[in-house]
């Protein structure tokens, strides 16, 4: 068919391509007029296929009589082109009859309400205010009434509790609506269109959209009343009242269920209000009605600047003025070309992107613009929550240098340290802000390199855990987090790794005064791995997925069988001291991208990095309740963590007694879902044609890789007879090369040990190696210096019933024992001779020793010619009692997700 679209904004564009797509003529398009400047939506659309368009003021003027009658000259241009049919999409300009009964098929008009009801322009606004159960969309052909004329098609859907004006049109209206449209034009084509005359019992509702000033609202109302109010209002035109003499709008309105107002709620007075009072809270603001209930709102708009209802009534604090560099000011010049491009006029600072005729689509447009043009990436609610040239320049430097315009603030541990001044927090990072312990309890954080203490930190409790938890759960159930898509989710990790990446130096050495990590280990590994896992498992947020499932079907009907990923909730995750840092990142990447919430208990003695991690999450944009840190002691944060009814799965990294002793609480508390990875015994294979010095490089970096402080530390060199003495000769001078010192040294290769009770255990460990009738070749002994350094150790001749033969040192201990290498399957049984089994290693030249070697060690890794070779992509686990459950990989995802199956029938 020839067709004229008369009509505009992006529902035209959609109808228009549709259109053109079911192969008809579009012969013209009729619009309105460009605005500041810019063409109309379909105009620009129209125009890119070479379809005429045609941009009318309006279409009738007055007579000498005074009264209205179509332009001649518009008449004659229209009839021109020839249209079989005109096509009104989203029209909001009178057109003549003379023009709509002039096509041989007439026109037809869509209209978003189920006529009869709701004539008018604001019929989507009234639908919802006046809490009709269905809504819908009616196409009718066109007659010299407003919205009477006979239908054609009709379709309906039930409008949801919390539906609005915006979230009906998009779910609905719009979608369904282009869809409707194209339809009928089909029935037309095909001579199959019904012409129904609409029923008696019209209404014509108030143009709401044009009138501002009719939105406001009633406090007379019922709650479902002023619910309806609200969110038949949002986004346009907003329902508002004064509060306190001035005007607020609000958005985002949600009944309120529960039977009290929060106990922590922030109590405001207004005036104009029933009651006298609005009540802030961590979900937004309760607004009262006349019956004594409330209604939620998430969103108000305070003269032109939109901020979270929750922040109303604070006083803000004035932002820091931006000393710009020169760069920084050609990217504002930019901005401001940019700005000036979309609204067609001059800017300054004070200049309202809003209140100069911006739309919703201008705020898309924009977002894009500045990231094309300058590489800032904001969101579209930069733009409401700073809607004046100059809050934008503002967010878009700040953006530049790495912030997110977010501001944290704590009492700060202040430290000059490697050549940097150090800032962090100490107290416990609870529902977004950093706070002291209840009971008020504090201890000492030691550094093991001069056994001094760099501060005093929060030491939490069960209340504290309580309110974390508590925390947590709202974040998951009602928070921020629970409405952002996957996407988003991922956007907000990669922001968290970049800022990281922005502050690896300083978490590098904080790392090292805590842990006694080396400091340029700490920065490729303890820092640099941390970051690599955020960014992989940011990657993955937007690609879980379920299944379609092929089932039997339930003759004669059919049936559809999905699956569908969903997270589990309140995570809790318990961590070691040896890597800080990565063993947060490690568990707490996977189980954030998968969607749940975290209440996290670093070990006591290395709590820093991961308070500093906190405020990097809240600077990154990370909602408020999503992340949360408890410091303190094992046995009081663990156990109340591991009991908690609320917490629906523990990950833990530690000893196997422990892990045992956490396995058991999570059975009686609730049955939590577990992940373990705990202690390691793990074996090193030397054969004899394996390349001799790299095996010795790669067996010392097995052992002494991070002070030996390392799950997957090979705990057993076996090493065969035939070249046993000359490596174990070899190991030795490598060992003796290795550089102890200072950890924030360049030069230094082997830092203190964690802490006291730890070096301890090791000078312990050696003496009981030795009583067994071990060799001590090397080191065995405290360093003589301040600083919990103990030197780097070589045990040989140990046999199989020595204690250091069975148990794991944890530390910089290598225990030798030799093996005949004609007796592969000795050493295998020898290797897999203990309860552990996370990690393990053989080097052969071999390549069919080496495969049955990896297939028979009862290992969860396994290295062929390398150590410690991991990588975030690469799942990581131990067998037996090293533990179950995935770190890192794909599989990781799947300790922080739950399974569910949906099956339909139809």
């Amino acid at each position: 068919m020839k067709i004229a679209v008369i009509g505009q904004s992006v529902f035209g564009v959609d109808v228009y391509k549709n259109l053109r797509k079911e192969g008809h003529e579009i012969v013209v398009v009729f619009t309105i007029p460009d605005k500041n400047g810019r063409e109309d939506l379909l105009a620009l659309e129209a125009s890119k296929d070479g379809v005429p368009v045609e941009k009318p003021a309006r279409w009738r003027k007055k007579d000498a009589d005074g009264q209205l009658k179509i332009i001649p000259e518009l008449l004659e241009k229209y009839l021109s082109y020839g249209a079989e049919l005109n096509v009104l999409p989203f029209c909001t300009q009178f057109i003549p009859l003379e023009v709509t009964e002039a096509p041989k098929c007439k026109s037809i008009i869509y209209h978003p309400s189920i006529l009869p009801k709701h004539r008018g322009a604001s019929a989507i606004n009234w639908t919802i205010i006046d809490g009709d159960s269905d809504a819908g969309f009616t196409i009718f052909w066109a007659d010299d009434g407003l919205d009477t004329g006979p239908m054609l098609l009709q379709r309906t859907c039930k409008v949801e509790e919390n539906d609005t004006l915006n979230t009906l049109y998009k779910r609905f209206l719009y979608p369904e609506g282009v869809t409707g449209m194209v339809e009928a034009v089909r029935l037309i084509a095909a001579g199959k269109a019904p012409v129904i005359v609409q029923p008696e019992g019209g209404t014509y509702d108030a143009h709401i959209t044009a009138k501002p000033e009719l939105a406001v609202i009633d406090w007379t109302k019922n709650q479902q009343q002023l619910h309806n109010w609200i969110r038949g209002n949002d986004k346009v035109p907003g329902a508002w009242s004064l509060m306190n003499g001035e005007k607020i709008s609000f958005f985002g309105s949600t009944l309120w269920k529960e039977a009290k107002v929060p106990a922590d709620a922030r109590e405001i007075d207004v005036a104009e209000v029933p009651g006298g009072k609005v009540y802030a809270h961590d979900g937004g603001l309760l607004l009262p009605a006349a019956d004594g209930k409330y209604v939620s709102v998430d969103t108000v708009k305070v003269g032109s600047k939109t901020i979270p209802a929750a922040k109303f009534g604070l006083v803000e604090e004035k932002g820091e003025t931006l000393e710009l560099n020169e760069e920084e000011k050609k990217v504002v010049e930019k901005l401001k070309s940019i700005w000036e491009g979309i609204l067609k006029l001059s800017v300054s600072d004070s200049t309202d992107f809003f209140e100069n005729g911006a739309s919703s689509a201008d705020v898309a447009r924009l977002v894009e613009e500045i990231k094309f043009h300058t590489t800032a990436e904001l969101e579209n609610t930069d733009i409401y929550a700073g809607p004046t040239f100059g809050e934008n320049a503002d967010a878009v430097v700040k953006n530049l240098r790495g912030g997110s315009g977010i501001t944290v603030t704590y009492d700060a541990i202040e430290v000059d340290a490697n050549n940097m001044h150090l800032k962090f927090p100490h107290d416990l990072f609870i529902d977004g802000k950093f706070q002291p312990s209840a009971s008020g309890r504090t201890y000492d954080t030691i550094n093991p390199a001069t056994e001094e203490v760099i501060c005093k930190v929060a030491k939490g409790d069960k209340a504290d855990c309580d309110k974390a938890v508590a925390a947590a759960k709202k974040a998951f159930e009602q928070g921020e987090w629970s409405k952002i898509s996957a996407r988003e989710r991922g956007k907000l990790l990669f922001r968290l790794a970049d800022l990281m990446e922005e502050h690896k130096a300083e978490l590098a050495t904080l790392e090292s005064l805590d842990s006694g990590a080396v400091y340029t280990l700490a920065l490729k590994t303890h820092v640099g791995m941390s970051i690599d896992v955020w960014r992989y498992f940011a990657g993955w947020a937007d690609k879980i997925q379920g299944a379609t499932i092929p089932i039997s079907d339930a003759r004669p009907n059919k049936n559809l069988c999905i699956t569908k990923k969903e997270p589990l909730g309140v995570v809790a995750l318990i961590t070691p001291w040896n890597y800080p840092l990565m063993m947060l990142s490690w568990k707490m990447a996977a189980c954030l991208a998968a969607g749940n919430t975290v209440v996290h208990k670093p070990a006591m003695v290395t709590p820093l990095t991961a308070l500093k991690f906190a405020e990097l999450a809240a600077l990154a944009g990370i909602p408020s309740g999503v992340i949360n840190i408890v410091t303190g002691s094992g046995g009081e944060i663990g156990e109340a963590l591991t009991a908690h009814h609320d917490v629906r799965k523990i990950g833990f990294t530690g000893s196997t007694e422990i892990g045992a002793h956490v396995m058991g609480s999570c059975a009686k508390s609730n049955i939590k879902k577990v992940s373990l990875e705990l202690g390691g015994k793990s074996p090193l294979i030397i054969f004899p044609d394996a390349d001799m010095d790299k095996a010795v490089r790669q067996a010392c970096t097995a052992v002494f890789f991070n002070k030996g402080e390392n799950c997957i530390a090979a705990g057993r060199i076996f090493v065969a007879k035939s070249i046993h003495d000359d490596f174990v000769r070899k190991l030795v001078e490598e060992t003796k090369k290795i550089v102890i010192g200072d950890p924030l040294d360049r030069a230094t290769g082997h830092g203190p040990q964690n802490h006291k009770a730890h070096l301890d255990k090791l000078i312990d460990y050696v003496a009981q190696g030795i009583k067994g009738g071990a060799k001590l070749e090397v080191g065995g002994k405290r360093v003589d210096r301040g600083g919990l350094f103990f030197e780097p150790t070589i045990l040989s001749n140990v046999k199989d019933d020595n204690y250091v033969a069975i148990e794991e040192s944890f530390g910089p201990v290598m225990v030798v024992s030799d093996f005949d290498e004609n007796d592969m399957d000795g050493v295998i049984r020898r290797a897999n001779g203990t309860e552990f089994g996370l990690a393990a290693g053989v080097f052969s030249r071999d390549v069919s020793k080496v495969l049955r070697v990896a297939e028979k060690i009862q290992a969860g890794t396994v290295f062929v010619n390398t150590y410690q070779k991991t990588d975030v992509a690469a799942p990581f686990g131990g067998f037996k009692q090293s533990g179950f459950g995935k770190d890192l990989g794909q599989e990781a995802l799947n300790e922080y997700l739950q399974t569910k199956t949906i099956t339909f029938e139809y």
